[in-house]
């Protein structure tokens, strides 16, 4: 198994991609992960740390072509082979692709994987680790060139293989799902869908949407987009500066960090455009989508209009819809007639799911 990652500076994928690798040894996989950066820098030793963009275009397409025809030799030998590199680079020289097509073709992956992560998380690194001059607007958008450039490059160069975008989130948890893609391909792959900003505040419906996604996800290959949560942005910034604050603190790596009022603003509206387009996206490389509802304060179902359209969005795409409804009142026309299964409790969808012979039991409690 050929894979070939790609993601944006700041998304730290070596230590992730060490944790696959780590992970895969313990079942007894073994696999040869390469770091093309890393072994860039190892050909030319009088480039300094974090100065290798910085060098003639001319040379560092020689370097790393030189690194790549290292790397499609070891893919001859190697059992399993990760590739961890960039599809793009945003730098002094403008944005410019990160490697060569006839490469790739001779490397001939057998999947493709986007890892991404939060602006905050992102920012967070980068301006603890590099001297990367950014802002947040440049970071969601240097996200979306990666995702849309791994994209045309896997299907540039197969367009029958698999491409995934993966956010990295949290990462004892990702870190399996991405083990599972690789070498769990029969494994169901589900997204996860329930409703997020508008319950954010009440505690004892967001423990349940915590529950139902400690339960799910360790029974298929999940792609969850709670792992990347930033539509809250704008509503944290807006409540700063009516007290006056021209900033904002987050949680994100463990501690808080602070970001401008005006950039978070810049970004407000690609947020909400990628959020669209990544859960779609997210929703046509699942097998299925599954959908918790849990029950507001005064009885009514906590469904958004976001949950709504993927419901739609997942039928239409001839997806295996199932949907955890726990609030007294019936669910809408819109939900049953869009519904393969609608279930009242999480147990009963995971009972249903493990007669069905869509679970591979791993003691995992139901």
């Amino acid at each position: 198994m050929i894979v070939v990652v790609t993601g944006m500076v700041g998304v730290e994928k070596k230590s992730y991609l060490g944790g696959v690798c780590r992970l895969a040894a313990e079942r007894g996989k073994e696999v040869l992960l390469c770091n093309v950066g890393d072994r860039m820098y190892g050909e030319a030793p009088d480039i300094a740390p974090g100065k290798i963009l910085d060098i003639p275009m001319k040379r560092l397409s020689s370097l790393r072509r030189s690194v790549f025809k290292d790397i499609i030799a070891k893919a001859q030998s190697a059992p399993n082979l990760i590739v961890n590199t960039h599809a793009t680079f945003r730098w002094r020289h403008g944005l410019f692709p990160a490697v060569d097509f006839d490469q790739m073709r001779q490397l001939n992956a057998d999947m493709y994987v986007c890892l991404i992560d939060g602006v905050i998380a992102v920012h967070g690194r980068l301006y603890d680790e590099h001297s990367v001059e950014h802002s947040l607007k440049d970071l969601i958008v240097w996200r979306e060139e990666e995702i849309i450039g791994t994209e045309m490059l896997c299907k540039g160069i197969n367009e029958k293989i698999p491409f995934y975008c993966l956010a990295r989130g949290a990462e004892e948890q990702t870190i399996e799902t991405f083990y599972r893609l690789v070498f769990e391909g029969t494994a169901k792959k589900a997204y996860l869908s329930f409703p997020m900003t508008a319950v954010g505040d009440i505690g004892h419906v967001q423990r349940e949407i915590d529950e139902f996604r400690r339960t799910v996800k360790p029974l298929f290959t999940c792609f969850d987009p709670g792992d990347l949560e930033e539509a809250y942005l704008p509503q944290k910034a807006e409540a700063a500066r009516e007290k006056g604050l021209d900033y904002v603190e987050v949680a994100a790596l463990g501690r808080s960090i602070r970001l401008d009022l005006h950039e978070i603003k810049q970004i407000e509206r690609d947020i909400n455009s990628q959020i669209y387009a990544r859960d779609f996206m997210l929703i046509d490389q699942s097998d299925m989508r599954i959908s918790f509802i849990p029950t507001m304060p005064d009885g009514r179902a906590a469904i958004s209009s976001g949950v709504e359209r993927e419901l739609q969005h997942a039928h239409e795409a001839a997806k295996e819809v199932y949907v955890i409804w726990t609030a007294q009142q019936s669910p809408s026309v819109f939900v049953t007639q869009t519904a393969t299964e609608v279930f009242g409790s999480l147990p009963d969808a995971v009972e249903f799911f493990k007669r069905k012979g869509y679970v591979i039991d791993r003691g995992i409690r139901s």
